[in-house]
C-alpha cells in the first residue's frame, strides 16, 4: 500500500509537470548554466565542485553546480535533460515531505503542553501523550499534505526554471535531514548521546541502540550536503531540536540532555556553510547593508512580500517570475500587511509556549523565510515566489489539519478535489514557460514597471532578429533603471545590431563607467572599435575584457582583428591560436589565422586551417573561396576551380570569388569562361577596376 501511494504521489506530479520539459533556459540559467565553464567536465572533482564566483546562482553551492555538471556530461546543454533532473528531485522531495508527515501525524509520543522545567526524566516520561487530532485519518492526511504541495502552483517557478534547482536540492536535503532525525530518534531514543554498555548478549538492545546510530550518522551528512547546497539549511538543526521538543522529548532539557552529541554535530556542519560564504565574496554585494536599501525599507517589504505569500497560497493568481526588486519607503503603505505579519508572527511565539505543535508549523514558516524576508537586505529580487518552496509545506499542514480534524473524512476529499485543480492549474501555468518571449511578455503584462522583465522582453525579441522591439523594450527598461550597467549594454548591442556603431559604443562606455570591471561591456566595446578602425583604441578594452574573462574564445579574437588592423600579423596569428585554443571550432578564427598564413607564403598550413574551416562550415562560401585562393596559388588549379564553384554556388554575387575564378581559368587558357566570370564580378562590382581590367585583356582572346 505505501508503495503504490508513492508511485501515485509520483505520478501526480509527472502529470502536473509534463507540459515543462521544453521549457528553455531562462532568467539566471545563463550564467548559471550556459557560461559557466565548471560544469563542463565532472573530473577532476574539483572542477564541478568550484562554481563560478560571478554571483550566478550556483555561487558558493558546489553540490547545485556538480549537479548541472552530471546533466552537462549526459546532454550537454539540451534543456530537457535538466527538466527531468529538477522534476526527480521535486518528487523526492515530496516523497521525504510524505515520510516525515506519515511518521509525525502518526506519532504518539509528543506533548502539547508546557513541561515544567524542573522536570527529570522520569516525570517527563509520566506525562502523558497529546491525542492526536486527526485520529484515524492521520495516514490519508499526510498523503493529502504531500500531493498538494507537490502539485500546487505556487511551486512552478522552482521547479521549472531550471537554476532554482538550488531551491529544490536545498528543500530535498533540508527534509531528508529532518527524516533522518526523526528515524533516529524512533526505538532506543533513550540511549542516544549516551556512554552507556550494553550487555553483549542483548542483541534486541543493540538493535535498538545501532538503528538510531546509523540514522544518526546520515542525519548529519544530509545536513552537511544541504549546507553545499542553500543557505537555508542554516536553520535546520534548529528546527531538529525544535521537533524534538515538540513531538519528541517534551521539552528542550529532555532533547538536549538525550541527544547533545547529535545536535552538536549537526551545529558543526555550520562551519561549511560559514567557509562557503565567506569566499563568496560576489553574492555579497548584492546581500547585507549599504547597498543603498535601508533595514527599515526592506523590512517594510518583506511585510508586502509575506502577504504576498500567504495570499498566493491560497489563491495562486497572478504568479510572477520576476517582481523586480520593489522597495516599500513608508509604512503607511504596508501597514495593513504589517499588522498581519506581526500578528501571525506573536501568535506563533505564543503558540510556542502554550500550543507546541501549532507552534512548530508557524515557526516553520518563518524560520525558513528569515534569511531571505528580514531586516537584512537582498535586493537582487525583493519578492520571489520560489522562496516559498519549503514554506509552503507550514501553509498546506496546517489548513489540511485544521480541516481534517474539524470534519474528518469530508473535509479529505475536498482537499484532494483541491490537489486535482491545483494540479490543472501548474499545467497552465506551465505554458507561460514554454518560450522566453511568452514569459516576459507575461510578467510585463502583470508587471508593467520591472524594467528586468522589459529588458528580459528585449533580450528575447533580439534573438528573434526583431530589433526595433527589442530596441524598443531596452528603451523602456533602460528608462525606469538608468544606473543598470547591464541594461546599458543591452543597448549597446540592439544599436550595434541595427548598426548604429557610434551609439553602441556610447552606451558601452557608460556601462563601463558604471561597473569598471564589466568583461563583456569592454570586449564588445572593443570589437565595435576594432569594426570602426579604432585599433589603437580598442586594446586597453581587449585588456581588461581578457583579464576579466580569460576563457572567452571571442575577445582574442576581436584581438586577432586588432592586431592585424595595427599592422602585426604575428601577434594576430598568436591571438587566432587562442581562440582555437580555447574553442577548436571557432571557424572565424580559423578562417583569418589560414588567410594570414597564407600571406606569409606558409601554403601548407593555410591549407590545412582553411580546409578545416570547409569541414566546420560546408556553406560559408568566403571558406570555399579562400581555400580556392590558396590552392591556385599550391598550384592546384583543378580543385582551386572547383572550391570556387563552390563559393559561387552559395553566394552567386560573390564579385571576388568570380574574379579569382576568372584568373584560375586564364591559367588554364579556358577564356571564354574566364571573360564571364570578369564580366559578372564587373556587373557585381563596378568599381573592381582589377576585373575590367582583365576584361579588357581577354577582349582579343580566343
Amino acid at each position: 500500500m505505501i508503495l503504490l501511494a508513492g508511485v501515485l504521489l509520483a505520478l501526480s506530479a509527472l502529470v502536473a509537470y509534463r507540459n515543462s520539459f521544453e521549457a528553455p533556459f531562462v532568467f539566471d540559467d545563463h550564467p548559471s548554466i550556459q557560461a559557466n565553464p565548471t560544469i563542463r567536465s565532472l573530473w577532476p572533482l574539483s572542477g564541478p565542485l568550484s562554481p563560478p564566483g560571478n554571483g550566478a546562482s550556483v555561487t558558493g553551492r558546489p553540490v547545485v553546480n556538480f549537479s548541472l555538471a552530471v546533466n552537462y556530461a549526459i546532454g550537454g546543454l539540451e534543456v530537457r535533460g535538466y527538466h527531468v533532473v529538477n522534476l526527480v528531485l521535486h518528487i523526492l522531495t515530496g516523497l521525504t515531505l510524505w515520510g516525515v508527515l506519515r511518521r509525525t501525524l502518526k506519532s504518539t509520543v509528543g506533548r502539547d503542553r508546557r513541561i515544567p522545567p524542573a522536570a527529570d526524566e522520569r516525570r517527563d516520561a509520566a506525562i502523558p501523550p497529546y491525542s492526536n487530532p486527526l485520529g484515524e485519518h492521520a495516514e490519508l492526511a499526510a498523503w493529502t499534505m504531500a500531493l498538494l504541495w507537490l502539485v500546487h502552483p505556487l511551486l512552478t517557478e522552482s521547479v521549472v526554471c531550471v537554476v532554482q534547482r538550488t531551491e529544490v536540492l536545498g528543500g530535498l536535503f533540508y527534509l531528508l535531514t529532518l527524516y533522518c532525525f526523526i528515524r533516529a530518534t524512533e526505538g532506543g531514543s533513550e540511549t542516544v548521546g549516551r556512554d552507556r554498555l550494553i550487555p553483549p548478549a542483548d542483541e534486541k538492545r543493540r538493535d535498538q541502540r545501532s538503528r538510531p546510530t546509523i540514522w544518526a550518522i546520515l542525519t548529519v551528512l544530509s545536513c552537511l550536503v544541504g549546507m553545499a547546497s542553500k543557505e537555508i539549511m542554516a536553520s535546520v538543526p534548529l528546527m531538529a531540536l525544535l521537533y524534538d521538543r515538540t513531538f519528541v522529548s517534551g521539552s528542550f532539557r529532555a532533547a538536549w540532555q538525550r541527544r547533545k552529541w547529535l545536535y552538536v554535530a549537526m551545529a558543526a556542519t555550520w562551519l561549511l556553510l560559514a567557509w562557503l560564504m565567506l569566499n563568496n565574496q560576489q553574492r555579497g554585494r548584492t546581500v547585507g547593508f549599504g547597498l543603498g536599501v535601508s533595514s527599515w525599507e526592506y523590512l517594510l517589504t518583506q511585510c508586502q512580500a509575506l502577504t504576498t505569500y500567504l495570499k498566493l497560497s491560497f489563491w495562486p493568481h497572478p504568479l510572477v517570475v520576476d517582481y523586480g526588486a520593489p522597495v516599500v519607503k513608508s509604512l503607511g503603505d504596508v501597514w495593513w500587511r504589517g499588522l498581519i505579519i506581526v500578528t501571525l508572527l506573536g501568535g506563533t511565539v505564543a503558540a510556542l509556549w502554550r500550543k507546541p505543535v501549532l507552534g512548530f508549523v508557524g515557526a516553520w514558516f518563518f524560520v525558513i523565510l528569515a534569511p531571505s524576508s528580514s531586516f537584512i537586505p537582498l535586493t537582487t529580487q525583493t519578492i520571489a515566489e520560489h522562496r516559498m518552496y519549503l514554506p509552503l509545506i507550514a501553509v498546506v499542514v496546517l489548513t489540511v489539519g485544521l480541516g481534517v480534524s474539524r470534519l474528518g473524512r469530508p473535509a479529505l476529499i475536498v482537499f484532494l478535489a483541491l490537489a486535482a485543480g491545483a494540479g490543472v492549474l501548474t499545467v497552465r501555468r506551465n505554458l507561460d514557460y514554454r518560450d522566453d518571449l511568452t514569459l516576459w511578455l507575461d510578467t510585463v503584462a502583470k508587471h508593467p514597471v520591472n524594467s528586468r522583465a522589459l529588458a528580459g522582453v528585449a533580450t528575447a525579441y533580439f534573438n528573434r532578429g526583431n530589433l526595433p522591439e527589442a530596441r524598443r523594450y531596452y528603451e523602456e527598461s533602460l528608462r525606469l533603471d538608468p544606473a543598470s550597467a547591464a541594461k546599458q549594454y543591452n543597448m549597446g548591442l540592439a544599436l550595434g545590431a541595427l548598426g548604429d556603431v557610434d551609439g553602441a559604443i556610447r552606451y558601452y562606455r557608460e556601462a563601463i563607467r558604471l561597473v569598471p570591471q564589466y568583461g563583456a561591456a569592454h570586449g564588445n566595446l572593443a570589437a565595435a572599435l576594432v569594426h570602426r578602425g579604432d585599433f589603437e583604441q580598442s586594446l586597453p578594452h581587449l585588456k581588461a575584457a581578457i583579464i576579466a574573462m580569460p576563457e572567452l574564445p571571442t575577445t582574442h579574437f576581436t584581438l586577432g582583428l586588432a592586431m592585424a588592423g595595427l599592422g602585426r600579423p604575428e601577434g594576430a596569428m598568436v591571438a587566432y591560436e587562442e581562440a582555437l585554443r580555447l574553442d577548436p571550432n571557432y571557424a572565424e578564427a580559423r578562417l583569418n589565422l589560414g588567410i594570414l598564413l597564407a600571406q606569409q607564403g606558409r601554403l601548407a598550413d593555410a591549407l590545412t586551417q582553411l580546409t578545416e574551416v570547409v569541414r566546420l562550415q560546408p556553406k560559408a562560401a568566403a571558406a570555399h573561396a579562400n581555400l580556392g585562393i590558396v590552392l591556385a596559388e599550391s598550384g592546384r588549379l583543378a580543385e582551386a576551380v572547383a572550391s570556387y564553384d563552390e563559393a559561387l554556388r552559395l553566394q552567386p554575387d560573390y564579385a571576388m570569388a568570380h574574379y579569382n575564378l576568372g584568373n584560375a581559368l586564364i591559367q588554364q587558357q579556358r577564356w571564354a569562361e574566364a571573360r564571364r566570370h570578369f564580366a559578372e564580378a564587373v556587373r557585381i562590382a563596378p568599381d573592381m577596376e582589377a576585373a575590367r581590367e582583365m576584361l579588357e585583356r581577354l577582349k582579343d582572346a580566343p
